[in-house]
């Protein structure tokens, strides 16, 4: 066991002593080319496609670095929006004008945010992050091939100043030569392998460029045309609940001074009364409890509410006292329509309707 430890250690120190040699004589022989006194071998055409190797390594990085920059600030917008449609929601009272359709229009809105961030991510970023995954080996490979060219260098150099000896030794002249045919065996295939494939890798960014900024194009336009329907959805409700508020505001004000207060003695005095029978367009029929008077429709009316009275222009309304007067909002009446009543004679179908839209008769 003592010898096979002893002999794993004389490996790996004839490996490391080995390493450190090739280190030495590369050294060596840089500083011998650098002051001229050796020859180096040059490639012109490689060192063009190092340099645009390394162009092309820097223009996909800075790529890679401003599309995640460019998603990082699709994540703020969409968590900016989404705390701005919460914001909206909760504070959308249920009674008023499209409610449930605000809050499906606050749920698609977020499922597009995601649905866009997401697609950028898998048609855009992640093809940037595969074509960027070659260039470490390849820079690699470009830095070992440098390294074989100087120890095939080194080898050329020294079999030749044996060669010129006045001494020749015919065993290290051997020996040189066959290290020079390894040397320049590993450093051409490198060279050959290289030369084959950065051409290749620097062609393939023009589609790399092509298939991240289509697709990005692409989901931006359908990202922007879905959310502008989104928003012409919101901007149509806002106007809706804004009509909505202005035709009770103008109910409200279309009755004032001596006009509110002789209508509250008209709804005191009908109270009082008990029903009596008019005569209609059809036969005679017994008037609904608290009756007042008859209205005519002469504009029409959707309803909003549950309780309010849908009006079509023409409509006859017997207008029929509040249950509760409290409950009365100046410019708005109670009442059923005359043809409901005259069928059903229910009292159920009864609902209010603004003044303003009808006519005493």
């Amino acid at each position: 066991m003592a010898e096979t430890g002893n002999s794993g250690k004389g490996v790996t120190a004839g490996k490391l002593a080995s390493t450190v040699q090739k280190r030495l004589s590369r050294a060596q022989e840089k500083v011998l080319q650098k002051l001229g006194k050796a020859d180096e071998t040059r490639d012109v055409v490689f060192e063009e496609m190092v340099a645009n190797f390394n162009k092309q390594m820097g223009e996909g990085t800075k790529l890679q670095k401003d599309l995640k920059a460019y998603m990082t600030a699709v994540k703020t917008l969409h968590e900016a929006s989404r705390r701005l449609q919460d914001c909206l929601a909760d504070t959308y009272d249920p009674e008023w004008f499209g409610k449930e359709e605000m809050d499906a229009m606050v749920e698609d809105t977020d499922t597009l945010w995601l649905d866009f961030h997401q697609n950028i991510t898998d048609n855009s970023m992640l093809s940037v992050d595969s074509y960027l995954a070659q260039f470490p080996d390849i820079k690699a490979r470009i830095a070992k091939r440098d390294r074989k060219m100087v120890d095939f260098d080194s080898a050329r150099h020294h079999f030749a100043s044996l060669q010129k000896g006045k001494k020749k030794d015919e065993a290290k002249i051997a020996k040189a030569e066959e290290e020079l045919g390894r040397s320049q065996k590993i450093f051409e295939e490198l060279n050959v392998e290289l030369q084959d494939q950065l051409p290749v890798l620097w062609d393939s960014r023009v589609g790399v460029y092509v298939n991240t900024f289509q697709n990005l194009a692409n989901h931006q336009e359908k990202f922007h045309k879905e959310m502008s329907k989104l928003s012409q959805n919101l901007n149509d409700i806002m106007t809706k609940l804004e009509e909505q508020r202005q035709l009770k505001n103008d109910g409200a004000a279309a009755k004032a001074g001596d006009q509110a207060k002789s209508e509250e003695a008209n709804h005191n005095e009908g109270a009082s009364s008990p029903p009596t029978v008019c005569e209609s367009n059809s036969s005679d029929y017994k008037l609904p409890p608290d009756f007042l008077y008859k209205v005519k429709a002469i504009h029409e009316y959707a309803a909003t509410d549950g309780d309010e009275l849908e009006l079509n222009v023409g409509d006859i309304v017997l207008v029929v006292a509040f249950d509760n007067p409290d409950e009365q909002d100046d410019g708005w009446l109670m009442g059923v329509q005359e043809s409901l009543w005259i069928q059903n004679q229910d009292i159920s179908t009864k609902g209010v309707f603004p003044e303003n839209f009808t006519q005493k008769l």
